[in-house]
């Protein structure tokens, strides 16, 4: 938390991106040593002269405690590169942003993500593909990813909603300022069964230029992209374009060759895109076709060296709380804690007294590495 709010002092710094920054971590060794760097040895470093002008005005004039208490007073969600919970997905990729903002939650489950993203003019074929494609994917426990905007976007993470499902909104702004005003409501629908998350500080303005940038944070955050419907000049070709950068899939929804709204998917397919007729053309590609067993598995691995040592010599078959601190060699009351805390997370079961077996079979792979056991 100390170092937070240096991570949230660059943020604010114009023309200190993920490049800069990592050139600053690399010479001073960290964020706070960076923040503090003398203004000599930042000279030195030849940074571009706009850039280290804007620094040390912001450095010289921003409270960053100030900040922080504004992020805390929100509510908000601050990953940065040094978090372990900042996203498996985004983390690769070439310029992943040095802090995101997350209004809501991204949780282990939304690295199975897809993003939907087209026209903001939507027909109504490409509000009811997007509508279909987007329930049917939460349906098999996809998250769904898109930017909140008019048309594809908002139907599309409806639809996720509705379906019980998860979706995450990547926002050109922001994450207290919606845009566009209409889609609040939607908003706060998906901050409660999802997240809003953006790069930009808090209280950024929606420009235009900032959402071809928040492009590649959708692309980012998926697995793969699916343009529903877009002309071609859409902004959805440019998150399709950095798909391909990403090496993720990019898939694309066929239409009408007389119709201008489905000329850039037309075209997307014409230059190998992969071709969706249905969710499974996604799921497939994917290897999405089992995400709900994948969680369930997930959820009975141990999570530390206790609950690790017990599930190797737990089965369907019952086994008496003795037998398994004798074979562990743990204290009776530290197997008997650990059983208690392992029945909540309904990994375990006690089907009589002392005698306990397994709720689920866990994964039949998984390796210990400093106490915890993670699917290989």
């Amino acid at each position: 938390m100390d170092d937070l709010r240096y991570w949230l002092g660059f943020n604010l710094v114009r023309g200190i991106g993920p490049v800069r920054l990592r050139m600053l971590l690399d010479t001073f060794g960290d964020i706070r040593s960076a923040w503090e760097a003398p203004e000599q040895a930042l000279r030195e470093m030849k940074l571009e002269r706009r850039s280290l002008e804007n620094f040390l005005k912001i450095r010289h004039q921003v409270d960053l405690d100030e900040v922080l208490r504004r992020v805390d007073g929100m509510g908000i969600h601050v990953l940065t590169w040094d978090s372990p919970d900042y996203p498996d997905l985004l983390k690769p990729i070439a310029d992943a942003p040095p802090v995101l903002f997350v209004r809501g939650a991204i949780i282990p489950p939304d690295e199975w993500a897809v993003a939907l993203v087209g026209t903001r003019k939507a027909t109504v074929y490409g509000r009811e593909v997007a509508r279909v494609l987007a329930a049917d994917l939460a349906q098999n426990g996809v998250t769904v990813v898109s930017g909140l905007a008019r048309g594809v976007d908002s139907v599309a993470h409806r639809a996720a909603l509705d379906a019980g499902g998860r979706t995450c909104a990547v926002l050109g702004s922001g994450v207290d300022c919606i845009y566009p005003a209409e889609h609040r409501k939607l908003a706060d629908a998906i901050a409660e069964n999802g997240a809003l998350i953006s790069d930009y500080p808090l209280g950024t303005q929606p420009e235009a230029a900032n959402f071809p940038a928040r492009n590649r944070l959708i692309s980012g955050l998926s697995l793969g992209v699916v343009v529903v419907e877009a002309g071609l000049k859409s902004g959805a070709l440019i998150t399709a374009d950095f798909a391909l950068d990403q090496g993720r899939e990019v898939f694309a929804v066929p239409g009408s060759i007389l119709s201008p709204a489905s000329a850039g998917c037309n075209r997307l397919l014409r230059d190998g895109a992969n071709v969706v007729t249905e969710v499974g053309d996604i799921l497939e590609t994917l290897h999405l076709n089992q995400v709900s067993e994948k969680q369930m598995a997930r959820e009975v691995l141990p999570t530390n060296a206790m609950e690790a040592a017990l599930i190797g010599h737990l089965s369907a078959e019952p086994r008496h709380l003795d037998e398994l601190s004798r074979e562990t060699a743990l204290p009776v009351e530290v197997v008997s804690s650990t059983l208690v805390m392992m029945e909540l997370k309904g990994m375990t079961r006690q089907v009589a007294p002392l005698q306990y077996v397994l709720a689920r079979e866990p994964a039949e792979e998984y390796v210990v590495d400093d106490s915890t056991k993670e699917a290989e």
